[in-house]
């Protein structure tokens, strides 16, 4: 069925209008003074009269700020963040305070080509939609803030990004561009465009790049740095004019990335005496080094473990002096492998003057795999009754692909129709159409192993002195050369060749179908005032099954396997566990409108005025990597938003923005760690829940100014968001669960100030020598929660500067050659971009570290018709 999909995408002349998003500059300088075109309610407007809070970056922006993922994206935007905990290349929007976190859908969708990143839910995070290979020959990107549900169809209350490749022209040229930098960074591009015919047009690019990790690793074990980029992605876009109403427009693309992932850095160990190695000037332990708190007793995972730690890795970190991206990682053989590829197929049909129908058809594969520590430690095993045990290697809890599997994998097909039409006097414009999606799994089942150290209890040894049947808390763990092959030694600190250690896997499978029909029209009240209405209807359907089985192991390599939810049942293969349950599979199907009311007033061609009102919806799902698959409902929001545009012509030029926000959820889905109870066999794992009633509210600046030569662009946006209440949830064999939010506090990833400052001046040069522009970009964030502080005291993000600096000649000396030499983070700020809210679990706290200083240059040499 996926191989005639495929075949019929590539043929398809359906129809619909789905217009690319496009940012023009008309400016001189590059620096966004001009009139900027998007499409972003899919006809061409200028960004000053679309009523809709919105960033723009052109090409030459996003290269004078290195973007290469989303999560560079988020580095630059105000209101938009990015959870990175699990790499860049897996990073995961939040757009005000509108998060996603691992197993929910996004809230802020991801396109590409107009067509949404495709499905990704597994035991780890997959991106949907914002990896790498994307951010090069580019019309623009655009970041829409707000719901924006009744045109962009599924799961977009927080937002979306809309990432717009360029289109094959008629014109024969192209490029090519070359980067070197330090970590021994260096990036290829090429683009050639050819009009093969007046009705046949043809694009190709590619990029490659590849850079040593700026974490360095100092354990000996595994790769020498994390946090390393190696990826390479290729494009081809065709346009064939079948006749002078009707194109067709075929793109399709690969990427791969292969990296050692992400690593993060111990930042604070809860042991007495535990000083060494933690940042005691960012932070401070509060009341004394030892800090308990609930669930923490001397039978828990963080008593047995935090000592370690501290002992260990914090102890060995001090005597070597480690600096900030220094880390000690136990993973013999980490890796982050990402292959994705898609085809998008769009045909557009001009039936008259006022009336287009296009239709848009994609298929994506995707599939990841990683392994990965999810404590970032490096245990080795105490001193043991059993010799031959201490000194082994062993970890918290490790991740790892089951063998001859993915972690995630997922096909995504779309298909989407539109007619676009206006009223013969121009009052009226509207869009209608319909969309479908479905995402089935490419394997038959996506799984992960997990090797896990857990506490419980066992009469103590003889020889302690204790009395007969005394109970006393032990730890058992693996010590694995090979998980995939599992090949493990179990261990225990009682010595005990009777008590077994626990491997766990899982294997699960995920169907999504999406349905919506939708309408929005624009209607003139008069020349000046302008009525918007939208309604969208959808329905989605989620299907997951899961399995997941204990593999107890007694002996070296020799396990017993049994199915989590029943020991009773044994367990072969993972698939046993999946066939076995009937609490194995689970089902959900929601339905729900959304709308959109919008009024704007536009007194005069430089100036408008808004009002919107907005229902945004996004749907529930399932977490089938459970011991038993759990589920959870959808959230809705009602959002109201008022804002201004104006516009400044002649010697000084830009636009103002600014807009006011308020949105009120009610069930917003957001993460809750869970803790084991004393004596539950059960992985500390992370569950969505609704959590009852919160609010989101503050006010965004997006302004740019240009006089001669100088120009300026400023983002800022204040938030303000609460936890307002939360429904307590109950799970079997772990203590309550615990929200990422304090009843009170603020949402994750939600910083209350973000600022952006893009200084840019071109020099007063003889046009024979070229154009020479200097520009800078400096970025402010705030504090920001990652986890609540009953979970941690160390769960909020210390606010962090970064100043970039570009300088760019081109057109060297009337040349078709540009050189550019760039800095990022000029300051070599120290900072970090996610906390791990493993101090619960473990005792020990962990950062996810920035980026430090990087520096190169970029030389790029253009032919054909991009020469001029």
């Amino acid at each position: 069925m996926r191989a005639s999909i495929t075949c019929a995408l590539v043929a398809t002349t359906a129809l619909t209008w789905v217009a690319p998003a496009m940012a023009q500059d008309a400016s001189d300088n590059g620096a966004g003074a001009g009139d900027i075109i998007v499409t972003a309610r899919r006809t061409e407007e200028r960004l000053q009269d679309v009523p809709i809070s919105m960033t723009v970056f052109n090409q030459e922006q996003v290269t004078a700020r290195n973007i290469v993922s989303g999560n560079d994206l988020a580095t630059y935007t105000p209101s938009l963040s990015a959870n990175s905990r699990f790499g860049a290349e897996t990073a995961a929007f939040a757009i005000r305070g509108f998060t996603q976190e691992n197993f929910t859908s996004p809230s802020v969708a991801t396109y590409f080509a107009d067509v949404i990143g495709p499905r990704a839910n597994g035991g780890t995070a997959g991106g949907n939609g914002a990896g790498v290979g994307q951010f090069f020959d580019l019309q623009n990107v655009q970041v829409l803030k707000g719901p924006q549900g009744t045109l962009f169809g599924r799961n977009t209350t927080g937002g979306a990004v809309l990432i717009v490749p360029q289109k094959p022209t008629d014109e024969l040229g192209g490029y090519i561009e070359g980067s070197i930098g330090n970590f021994d960074m260096y990036r290829l591009q090429g683009v050639l465009n050819v009009p093969l015919a007046d009705t046949f047009k043809v694009r190709l690019g590619f990029e490659r790049q590849k850079r040593d990790g700026f974490v360095r690793n100092r354990s000996g074990i595994g790769p020498a740095d994390y946090d390393d980029v190696d990826y390479w992605a290729i494009r081809g876009a065709i346009v064939a004019d079948l006749t002078p109403d009707l194109e067709n427009y075929l793109i399709a693309r690969y990427s791969e990335s292969t990296t050692n992932g992400t690593f993060g850095k111990i930042i604070a160990v809860n042991a007495v005496g535990c000083d060494a190695g933690v940042d005691r000037s960012r932070y401070p332990l509060p009341g004394s080094p030892q800090v308990n708190l609930p669930g923490q007793t001397l039978a828990s995972t963080a008593s047995f473990l935090a000592p370690l730690a501290c002992a260990g890795t914090v102890a060995r970190q001090r005597a070597r002096g480690d600096g900030f991206w220094d880390v000690e990682s136990g993973n013999a053989d980490p890796f982050l492998k990402i292959k994705q590829w898609g085809v998008t197929n769009t045909t557009t049909w001009r039936v008259s003057d006022t009336v287009t129908l296009k239709n848009i058809a994609s298929y994506q594969q995707f599939r990841q795999k990683q392994s990965l520590l999810i404590g970032n430690d490096n245990y080795t095993f105490p001193a043991s009754p059993n010799p031959a045990w201490t000194g082994l290697p062993f970890t918290w809890v490790g991740v790892y692909p089951a063998q001859g599997l993915a972690n995630v994998e997922q096909a995504t097909f779309t298909e989407e129709f539109q007619i676009q039409g206006k009223s013969g006097d121009g009052r009226l414009d509207y869009v209608l159409g319909g969309y479908y999606e479905r995402a089935d799994p490419l394997s038959p089942f996506q799984g992960t192993y997990s090797n896990i150290s857990y506490v419980n209890y066992s009469p103590a040894p003889a020889g302690l002195g204790l009395p007969a049947g005394t109970l006393l808390p032990f730890l058992a763990t693996l010590s694995c050369s090979n998980v995939g092959q599992l090949q493990c030694t179990p261990i225990n600190t009682f010595g005990s060749p009777q008590i077994p250690s626990l491997l766990q896997n899982s294997l699960t499978r995920y169907w999504y179908e999406n349905i919506g029909f939708f309408g929005q029209a624009t209607y003139k009240l008069t020349d000046q005032l302008s009525l918007t209405g939208g309604l969208r209807y959808t329905i989605d359907k989620t299907r997951a099954q899961g399995g997941t089985r204990q593999l107890f192991f007694f002996a070296p390599n020799q396990y017993n396997a049994v199915c989590a939810a029943n020991n009773a049942v044994p367990a072969p293969s993972g698939e046993s566990c999946v066939s076995a349950l009937p609490a194995s599979s689970a089902s959900q199907t929601t339905k729900k409108p959304t709308w959109l009311i919008n009024l704007d007033y536009k007194p005069t061609d430089d100036v408008m005025l808004y009002a919107k009102y907005a229902r945004g919806y996004r749907q529930g799902n399932i977490n089938a990597s459970n011991t038993i698959p759990q589920g959870w409902g959808p959230e809705k929001v009602e959002s109201y938003e008022i804002g201004a545009k104006l516009s400044f012509r002649g010697d000084f030029s830009g636009y103002f923005n600014i807009a006011g926000f308020y949105n009120d959820f009610s069930d917003q889905q957001l993460a809750a760690s869970l803790i084991p109870s004393p004596g539950s066999t059960a992985s500390p794992a992370q569950a969505i829940v609704n959590a009852g009633k919160s609010r989101i509210q503050g006010f965004e600046i997006d302004a740019l100014a240009s006089y001669s030569a100088f120009s300026l662009g400023v983002g800022y946006t204040y938030l303000d968001t609460q936890l307002k209440s939360f429904i307590p949830v109950n799970f079997p064999g772990y203590l309550p669960a615990t929200p990422n939010s304090d009843l009170g506090g603020p949402l994750p990833l939600s910083p209350k100030h973000k600022l952006s400052l893009t200084p840019s001046i071109r020099l007063p040069l003889d046009e024979s020598v070229g154009k020479v522009t200097i520009s800078a970009t400096y970025v402010h964030t705030s504090s920001q929660v990652t986890s609540a502080s009953a979970v941690t005291p160390f769960g909020t993000v210390p606010a962090f500067d970064l100043l970039n600096l570009n300088l760019a000649w081109n057109g060297i000396a009337g040349s078709p050659i540009d050189l550019a030499a760039f800095v990022t983070n000029v300051t070599n700020e120290k900072y970090y971009t996610f906390l791990g809210g493993g101090w619960q679990s473990t005792g020990v706290e962990y950062a996810s570290l920035g980026m430090p200083r990087m520096y190169g240059l970029r030389l790029k040499f253009r032919f054909g018709a991009m020469a001029d």
